[in-house]
């Protein structure tokens, strides 16, 4: 995809994070801007900053781990622009903690919004651009975490790998028929994001005040952790542009930190040797 004025881009999760950077450099090339987000109030915000840049927008507020929310949400895109161009699935939130702690409820949260929220959109939104015909393209979020392993985050781990092997399957399937639709996985590493908070994002069906996890040892070492491995990372001002690019290039995985390359090469390497990386 190389043109960029007058397509519309669909951003899930534009209300802070990625999703806000990418809606920024949306607004620079001129794209008119479908805004989907879970908080009303981080939603808007976005709106009214792309729209004092000049950009034609709108925004919906749905929990995209709901299907029937996420199909309202194409219809209302579909009736106002018409087309969608470019689709970024950027909703995601980190929960921390061994799986023999987490609360099931908390699995089936991170699934919904980090791994189903993006089946959703493409299982809706592939079938208009087949129809389409024109150059699209696909971001799909995951992280490094999709590609290494570490202590602490097998929740988040888990939906990551899911997402890459998502984002990967769905490329063949759509080389397989000649599709004019190009897909990348975005798989940063530690960015300056608000990802460590969470639970102000939380749904009502998956919250449970009385449950004595959230007031563990564990829940509270890993939300720690957390907030400070993502607060020190890299700032996120550099993102948008090198998502863009990478979109021009018709990259497939879009990685934030080089330095990963070698980590990753010595997980494949104890892989293949029958080992285990310890991280």
């Amino acid at each position: 995809m190389k043109e960029f004025e007058g397509k519309v881009a669909v951003i899930v999760g534009a209300g802070n994070g990625f999703g806000l950077e990418f809606a920024k450099e949306c607004a620079v090339r001129k794209m008119k801007i479908v805004l989907v987000d879970i908080d009303k109030n981080d939603v808007e915000y976005a709106l009214s900053l792309v729209k004092e840049m000049g950009a034609d927008a709108i925004s919906v507020v749905i929990d995209a781990s709901v299907e029937e929310e996420v199909a309202s949400m194409v219809n209302k895109t579909m009736e106002t622009y018409g087309q969608i161009d470019l689709l970024f699935n950027t909703a995601g939130v980190a929960i921390p903690g061994p799986v023999w702690e987490v609360p099931t409820r908390d699995w089936e949260w991170i699934v919904g919004i980090n791994v189903m929220s993006q089946v959703y959109a493409m299982k809706l939104i592939i079938p208009i651009m087949l129809k389409q015909g024109t150059p699209c393209h696909i971001v799909n979020t995951a992280s490094i975490a999709g590609l290494l392993t570490s202590r602490g985050l097998p929740l988040y781990h888990t939906t990551k790998f899911a997402s890459v092997a998502l984002t990967e399957s769905t490329a063949h399937d759509l080389k397989a028929i000649s599709a004019n639709i190009k897909m990348s996985v975005y798989c940063p590493g530690f960015v300056q994001t608000d990802l460590y908070n969470y639970e102000r994002h939380r749904p009502e069906r998956f919250k449970d005040e009385t449950d004595s996890y959230y007031s563990s040892e564990a829940y509270k070492v890993g939300l720690a952790r957390a907030k400070y491995v993502v607060t020190t990372g890299i700032p996120i001002d550099s993102v948008g542009m090198s998502v863009f690019t990478a979109i021009e290039d018709e990259q497939f995985y879009i990685l934030t930190h080089p330095k990963y390359g070698t980590v990753v090469g010595g997980r494949v390497k104890a892989m293949l040797e029958g080992g285990f990386l310890d991280m």
